[in-house]
């Protein structure tokens, strides 16, 4: 309907404004309003100035770099404005203050006084100058506490939406499938379970303080050849089903995510972003989806000058449209005049834009954007003078002492004691060696989505605008009566070892050595771990590993502490150090953790999310491997890991014991119930992360040896013993077969309780009778484990 038309139906223009008439019904009027090139305005965003003052954030970025003329866009409308906040360093009150007075202005130009979605990143809290730094999504996955996951996600939803923004790029949930990709530190870990349900309780987290989750990246990102970044993936279609995407299907199904972003990658020689089978046949017609498809940045342009399977930027355009991208980010380049004009010549049917436009609005109306007391001022600007914008500064924190309590929680429990041969908790050590590039650097906290990491670096001088101690802080603190000697020994890659003698000397005269070494996180180069930061083998960066065999040949005890992105091959320290402590980017509380680890203040309840190789060429590799994949005497190469998946440490001990199984047989609809006891019989209370993983002996397809379907922490005083319940579904057997069918076959599984996947404690053998069963995303996705006080 034109302009014309819609003007002869006052009626129809008042609709859209009205809350209380049914949400369809209004975008159904609006778009019955609209212009061609006001429909395809909602279906872009812009990024002003963020090509002078934003750096790198996507590769080929100065391929897209063109001035965005705001002025000659804003009379159509406007979809999104992209990373308000995470772009240059601002007071994050006078950001408010900026977004608030540009939505005014972009509300006022156009004749629908329809303002823009506001989205910004959120990988590890709120990338915005001065809100708080949370650990990394690995650390996360290191916890296995969903809820904990689930608050801090809630908080960074409250901050964000306080200052004005809508929808928050995260989580993450691509499945580690090899560690040498850069953006392992971005990722929940090497298994679909537990990247599923950590990954979930941030969207539900997210979501609740009313903010758009954000999934990526759909699907197969990080399954690239030999870990590259934005290199194609290779697997087949039940490795896609199986490892891939059921991450995602979890958080659409109990997350309620309303946003998902493709990938980068092809698969196959499908680019995620044409692919219509993916974006439209799985994720709408059978998981049900009804939220935004948003392109990951500049992947629609990447259709024509990346994978060669678009002419022009209308072809690219109509691809991408085609396949369900609803929305191009970050700044307009094929769905502006380019997809206009292909609707307009018949290339494109406008029935797609149409389709594309009615998700958006849906959204934008669920946000509020669409009433008619809609408000640009944001919570936190409420009752201040925006006509005084000095006395605004300082005004908004974003780094709350809640915020800092909840970061210290979740970098307590994320730490991951990987070794220990009585040195730690270390008992008032008089001299301490602390050795190490990471031993007194404040970002090494830092992963590469956090806002000194990602933007700050481009902004020298700027302060960091939170508080980040560092190692030989904390440490000082930790242990106020020793006396500790610094000193850096080697970069994180330089390569310098012009300060071994001196790191030595150190050690030689000390009681006790703690070497800090690890990653420096950045973008496409600039770092060791990160985004374009691929690593070539997993071996510990620069000379690191001299540095630490050099310590190790002193004969005081090293306790190696890993401030890093990835899991690394340590070479010797595997087995010749005293201890090794290992934590994931732990974030602005993360070195207070670490001191509270070493001095044995907090009892260590972390557990690997992703093993810890023993050789630093034995990837790609995870615990998830079928039977060829393990070591075996086919191949001289032995991937077996140091460290496996799931595994950590306590400073007490713990008694697997009494396990029965209700029914040892149970129809392909049923399910197994198991018990068993887990005491405490320590000294000192402690957490231990029970894990309960599947074996399948035979089936129709090749599957992993072992795959965890459930988990739980259970926290017991000295002495203490709880009796553990879990009702195992036997949907959680269920694998893609032969016909490309989710299928549950009858046969015999084992159900291991396990401190690890390396470490079954108890085997439930049991069977599953009756006919095949085919099964479907409606199926039972969890075990449940319940708790209660163990008999005496």
């Amino acid at each position: 309907m034109n302009t014309d038309v819609a003007a002869e139906n006052p009626s129809a223009l008042s609709l859209w404004n009205d809350p209380t008439a049914p949400v369809a019904a209004r975008v159904d009027a609006l778009i019955a309003a609209m212009t061609l090139q006001e429909k395809t305005a909602q279906l872009f965003g812009v990024w002003v100035g963020a090509s002078d003052e934003g750096g790198e954030v996507a590769p080929h970025q100065h391929d897209m770099e063109e001035a965005v003329d705001l002025d000659a866009l804003l009379p159509t409308g406007l979809g999104q404005l992209t990373r308000p906040f995470g772009t240059v360093p601002v007071d994050p009150a006078l950001g408010a203050l900026s977004l608030a007075r540009t939505q005014a202005r972009i509300a006022a130009s156009n004749r629908f006084r329809i303002p823009a979605l506001a989205h910004d990143e959120c990988l590890a809290g709120f990338a915005a100058w001065g809100a708080t730094a949370y650990p990394v999504p690995l650390s996360w996955g290191a916890t296995f506490d969903p809820g904990l996951v689930r608050r801090m996600a809630a908080a960074i939803g409250r901050d964000m939406r306080s200052v004005g923004v809508h929808q928050g790029l995260a989580p993450v949930l691509d499945v580690v499938r090899d560690a040498r990709w850069g953006r392992v530190e971005e990722t929940i870990g090497e298994d679909p379970y537990l990247v599923g349900t950590i990954g979930t309780a941030y969207v539900q987290g997210l979501e609740s303080a009313g903010i758009v989750a954000t999934l990526k990246h759909f699907a197969g990102y990080s399954a690239s050849r030999a870990g590259r970044n934005l290199a194609p993936a290779s697997m087949g279609p039940r490795e896609r089903a199986d490892v891939v995407l059921p991450p995602f299907e979890m958080a659409i199904r109990e997350g309620g995510a309303r946003s998902v972003m493709n990938a980068y990658t092809d698969t196959d020689g499908m680019p995620s972003a044409a692919d219509e089978t993916l974006l439209t046949g799985l994720l709408r017609d059978t998981w049900g989806f009804d939220g935004t498809v948003v392109a990951d940045y500049f992947a629609v342009a990447f259709l024509r000058i990346l994978h060669g399977v678009a002419a022009d930027w209308a072809d690219a355009a109509g691809t991408a449209l085609h396949a369900g991208i609803d929305v191009e980010l970050p700044n307009v380049k094929t769905y502006g005049a380019p997809l206009t004009e292909a609707v307009a010549d018949g290339r494109v049917p406008e029935e797609l834009v149409d389709r594309a436009l009615r998700r958006v609005l849906t959204q934008k109306a669920a946000l509020g954007l669409l009433d008619p007391d809609w408000n640009p001022v944001p919570a936190a600007l409420d009752g201040r003078d925006p006509d005084d914008p000095e006395t605004l500064r300082g005004h908004v924190d974003l780094d709350s002492p809640e915020n800092r309590a909840l970061a210290r929680a979740l970098a307590e429990e994320a730490v991951v004691l990987l070794s220990n041969d009585g040195t730690l908790p270390l008992a008032r050590p008089r001299r301490i060696a602390l050795i190490g590039p990471n031993a007194d650097e404040p970002t090494a906290v830092l992963g590469c989505y956090s806002f000194p990491q990602h933007i700050g670096v481009r902004h020298p001088g700027t302060p960091l605008g939170i508080g980040l101690p560092t190692l030989r802080e904390t440490l000082a603190a930790e242990f106020p009566g020793a006396d500790i000697t610094h000193v850096r020994g080697t970069g994180v890659d330089d390569g310098d070892l012009s300060g071994l003698d001196e790191a030595v000397r150190a050690a030689r005269e000390a009681d006790v050595t703690v070497v800090a070494l690890g990653d420096r996180a950045g973008l496409f180069g600039r770092g060791t771990s990160g985004e374009g930061c691929d690593a070539g083998t997993l071996d510990l960066p620069g000379a690191q590993q001299q540095l630490l065999d050099a310590l190790l040949d002193t004969g005081t005890p090293v306790v190696t502490v890993l401030l890093a992105g990835r899991p690394y091959a340590l070479g010797r320290a595997v087995t010749e150090s005293a201890a090794i402590v290992q934590s994931f980017f732990p974030g602005e509380e993360g070195t207070h953790a670490i001191a509270g680890v070493l001095s044995g203040r907090v009892n260590p309840s972390g557990r690997l999310p992703v093993g810890v190789p023993r050789a630093p060429g034995s990837q790609p590799g995870t615990y998830l491997g079928a039977r060829l994949a393990h070591a075996n005497e086919a191949s001289n190469v032995d991937p077996t890991p140091a460290f496996p998946f799931g595994h950590g440490l306590s400073y007490t001990r713990f008694d697997w014991t009494d396990l029965t199984v209700d029914a040892q047989e149970a129809p392909t609809d049923g399910e197994f119930t198991l018990a068993f006891t887990v005491r405490n019989t320590g000294e000192r209370s402690g957490t231990e992360v029970v894990q309960l993983y599947l074996h399948d002996p035979v089936a129709s397809v090749v599957q992993p040896v072992q795959r965890l379907v459930g988990y739980t922490r259970v926290t017991l005083e000295p002495g203490e013993a709880r009796r553990l319940t879990a009702t195992v579904p036997a949907d959680l057997a269920s694998f893609t077969g032969r016909d490309g069918r989710r299928v549950v076959e009858p046969g015999a599984l084992e159900l291991r309780p396990a401190a690890s996947s390396a470490d079954p404690r108890l085997t439930a053998r049991v069977v599953l009778t009756g006919p095949e069963r085919h099964v479907d995303h409606t199926r039972r996705l969890h075990a449940t484990i319940a708790q209660k006080p163990a008999a005496t």
